[in-house]
């Protein structure tokens, strides 16, 4: 039996909800794209931060219809991988756990503190923002 939030179905309440934070996702992936272009770097870390957390959020919305209260992207990332049982984005969160670290970073550091990051800083957690959108679409879709 299907419960009901203020007469909706809360499988489409959460369709709805993916759906939107999957959207803001993938523009905060291409405003990081903008910022990047602009010299923007800071921007362009912090948007790409920004574009795999809510994918992580969005992904497991339609997978289990709930997320952690988190911005931690690599326990998002670990949720997805347990509810896909996927061994190439847990090898993938693996090999690039530096780089997910630096990307939980540069939200923090973007909002509470004055480091600045360079062009190469950027387009490395762009890289690997983008890296992860990429594979767990793939695997979601049952690609690999």
């Amino acid at each position: 039996m299907r419960r009901s939030v203020l007469g909706c179905d809360v499988v489409s309440v959460h369709r709805r909800e993916a759906e939107v934070l999957r959207r803001r996702a993938l523009e905060f992936l291409e405003h990081a794209r903008i910022a990047l272009e602009r010299g923007s770097y800071d921007l362009a870390c912090f948007l790409s931060e920004q574009a795999l957390q809510l994918y992580l959020k969005s992904v497991l919305l339609m997978l289990v219809g709930d997320y952690p209260r988190t911005h931690s992207v690599r326990v998002l990332l670990g949720e997805v991988v347990k509810a896909l049982n996927s061994r190439d984005l847990e090898e993938f969160a693996r090999v690039n756990r530096a780089k997910l670290i630096a990307l939980e970073d540069a939200y923090f550091m973007a909002r509470y503190f004055t480091s600045e990051y360079s062009r190469e800083d950027a387009e490395e957690l762009l890289k690997v923002a983008t890296e992860a959108i990429s594979l767990i679409s793939r695997v979601v879709k049952g690609g690999t």
